[in-house]
């Protein structure tokens, strides 16, 4: 059985605020880059520009809600998307 697709993504953390609920910063993968705002209290995420924004919207929603509770203002962190772009 051959190997899964994959690629790295590579996100940063802009800012935070518990107050607003809110979480923002920038994630790059496969040659694009996304801008995202975060509102946890909400649910809501929404990923800036347009272009490719199908590529990562879910796993960078799936990765957001995972570490939560880790990610601080100014962090660089990683995840992979099970998708070659």
């Amino acid at each position: 059985m051959g190997t899964l697709p994959a690629t790295t993504a590579h996100l940063r953390v802009n800012s935070q605020s518990f107050a607003k609920q809110c979480l923002d910063g920038e994630v790059t993968a496969g040659g694009f880059e996304w801008y995202f705002s975060w509102s946890f209290g909400e649910g809501q995420l929404v990923v800036e520009p347009s272009l490719g924004r199908a590529l990562i919207e879910d796993a960078l929603l799936r990765f957001l809600i995972r570490t939560d509770y880790d990610l601080e203002p100014g962090g660089d962190y990683i995840f992979t998307v099970r998708a070659r772009f």
